[in-house]
């Protein structure tokens, strides 16, 4: 618990299925309650004893052998159950008082239970008007991947009575849209990956190992990839998972056939978590040749676990596989690709290189943004964004978005409920605007401080330490009192910032960089028209970067705005990292275009540096037994805010 009152938590319901059932929603949605209770918030897990009816779910629904996929949430209530109607109303009674109802959607068939539950609950859209508790329904699958008669039109029940809704990729968004959802708002699907730590690959001198992984339906293809598989004699498959009525018997019938005798396994079956890594560590590539899909865990989940990916260009898969480079792309039911695709990963060399150059995917930056971007939809002050007839054209353009952000401050100013009040002195004197991180002692530091102070959690200590100084610099010279500064965030999903300035009731604008584009680009805003600019990734913006961000931020800032970055700072990489020496270059270039250091008095920051490389160094010269915990250098990360004249 915090020395401070985290007034800044909400309380928050999920609504959703969690262990005993399995399957990766469940494993979402309890994940999903542990981040927003790290994160600070009082969190009440709301599941199911009884789900589904077998007619619509033919399989076991619970985890065989009873141990969970994921840890399961301390505070979960299995209140819900498919045939007590008495349930939804009773569960939905005792939600009156949260501040908010996330509903985890699964199948359009449950949404007569969540449409009473959220009744009893009090829940109505809003439209502006704080109304009982808001209401948010994350949806997996707007419609199924094989729809029944009467899906759309009791998700279009669903949407019509709620104030927002998440999506986890642009098709589901436009799909969400068509059917009346009034706010959507696409979130990338974080990390939630059974299976623990990835176990040593096991190297084979046979032909290429494939594994199909995970309940087998139609819209997932495997049985054209057992088609083409006919042409490539040299590969094997395992398909691991249950079958799933017809689609489940064609692919047994298929993997029969003697022309496949002896290179087909078929392990029928749920697939528990403790099994998932050492599967994965006996095979090369994992195949995701679906017919159609919208948002998977699998590609993570490989990628956790070092192995290259064959899918078929749908849903999100394009965006997380690199053609070529990590494994291969395809177009949806194309059996001359696929052939084709099966041939090269044949050459055992060739599907090596590809297994050599996967990367572990970030597990902790997406969370920090899924999590904020629910933490955006729960707060009462949210209800500023759901004009109830937007303009679409307005939205559309660059300069309609910092519009809209001015007239969200000015919306709010006057009934906004600030969650938490943190003044200026509350912040210790010792965090300083811009520093340098010169010790991981130094980050855990600020990180117990943020916590103290109520702001919301933060996982990361590095981003801890550069999001507490940038918002103790925001705090202590661009604060009215009224938290009316108008502020473009760039720093990405591994920052707190823009959660923390959130909790404080400011309205930051948060902005995705890709390459050297910067926020003023993408709004292409008017002259002197920001209170802040920040760039504030914890490993620090490209050298590249720092010239380009200065002279935007030069004519983007008032008199006044303040212009908070980090740099890595080294000798060791000099293409990434910008020099000690170079530094002096920076502030000169800064300065020229009207930027002043906040925080350098009598070269206090070249100092500071000096400090920190000499730490660093000492600390490099320990033998590892001899270094101490929590005295690792950090070294190499420096914090700047500029101000502008």
């Amino acid at each position: 618990m915090s020395d401070r009152d985290n007034s800044a938590s909400l309380r928050l319901a999920v609504v959703g299925p969690t262990h005993p059932y399995k399957g990766g929603v469940a494993s979402h949605t309890t994940e999903l309650c542990h981040e927003l209770a790290e994160a600070g918030h009082d969190v009440t897990l709301v599941s199911w004893r009884h789900l589904y009816p077998t007619l619509l779910y033919p399989g076991d629904q619970g985890v065989p052998g009873g141990a969970p996929d994921v840890e399961p949430f301390p505070r979960t209530v299995r209140s819900l159950s498919w045939a007590r109607p008495d349930t939804w109303v009773r569960t939905g009674r005792r939600l009156r008082d949260v501040d908010a109802v996330i509903v985890v959607h699964v199948i359009p068939p449950v949404v007569p239970a969540h449409l009473a539950l959220l009744r009893a609950a009090g829940v109505g859209r809003t439209s502006g008007s704080a109304v009982g508790p808001r209401s948010i329904v994350i949806t997996h699958n707007v419609l199924p991947h094989e729809p029944r008669p009467g899906d759309r039109r009791l998700m279009q029940s669903l949407f019509s009575r709620v104030d927002s809704v998440v999506v986890h990729s642009d098709s589901q968004a436009r799909l969400a849209t068509e059917l009346g959802a009034l706010h959507v708002r696409e979130l990338d699907l974080p990390p939630h990956l059974p299976g623990g730590d990835p176990e040593q690959h096991v190297d084979s001198s046979g032909p290429t190992r494939l594994l199909s992984l995970g309940i087998v339906r139609d819209y997932k293809g495997i049985d054209l990839l057992l088609d083409a598989m006919l042409d490539v004699p040299d590969v094997r498959l395992t398909i691991a998972g249950e079958m799933w009525g017809d689609s489940g018997r064609r692919v047994k019938e298929l993997a029969a056939d003697p022309r496949l005798a002896d290179r087909v396994e078929v392990h029928s079956g749920y697939v528990p978590a403790d099994r998932i890594a050492s599967l994965l560590a006996r095979h090369d590539a994992l195949t995701l040749t679906y017919r159609s899909a919208t948002a998977s865990q699998n590609v993570l989940l490989a990628r956790r676990h070092g192995l290259p990916v064959l899918a078929s260009r749908v849903g999100t898969f394009g965006g997380q596989v690199r053609d070529g480079i990590d494994g291969l792309l395809v177009p949806p039911n194309d059996r001359d690709a696929l052939v084709e695709a099966l041939r090269r990963l044949s050459d055992r060399a060739y599907a090596g290189r590809l297994r050599s150059a996967v990367r572990p995917p970030d597990l902790s930056g997406p969370w920090a943004h899924y999590v904020g971007g629910i933490e955006a939809l729960a707060s009462a002050e949210s209800n500023a964004l759901l004009d109830p007839d937007p303009d679409p054209a307005a939205l559309a353009a660059p300069e309609g978005l910092v519009q809209r952000a001015k007239d969200l401050v000015t919306a709010t100013r006057m009934r906004r409920r600030h969650r938490l009040t943190l003044r200026p002195g509350d912040i210790p004197e010792s965090v300083r605007a811009s520093d340098v991180l010169a010790l991981d002692s130094d980050a855990l530091d600020a990180q117990a401080t943020a916590r103290r102070l109520g702001l919301p959690r933060c996982s990361d200590a590095v981003a801890a330490w550069v999001a507490l100084g940038a918002l103790a610099a925001v705090l202590r010279i661009k604060d009215d009192g009224r938290r009316s500064a108008l502020v473009v965030d760039e720093s990405g999903t591994g920052s707190p910032f823009a959660r923390w300035l959130r909790a404080l009731g400011f309205e930051p604008v948060e902005l995705e960089v890709t390459g050297r584009r910067t926020s003023v680009e993408v709004l292409d805003v008017d002259t002197a028209s920001l209170d802040v600019i920040s760039r504030l990734h914890p490993g620090g913006c490209s050298a590249d970067d720092v010239d380009h961000t200065v002279s935007q931020a030069s004519w983007a800032l008032r008199s006044g705005g303040l212009l908070l970055l980090t740099l890595p700072i080294g000798e060791d990489d000099p293409e990434w990292a910008v020099t000690p020496a170079g530094i002096r270059g920076v502030l000169a270039r800064a300065d020229d275009l009207g930027l002043v250091l906040v925080g350098d008095v009598d070269g206090d920051i070249t100092e500071r540096i000096r400090q920190a490389s000499a730490s660093a160094r000492e600390l490099r010269g320990l033998r590892p037994e001899g270094r101490s915990e929590g005295a690792t250098p950090a070294y190499g990360i420096l914090r700047l805010t500029f101000r502008r004249r």
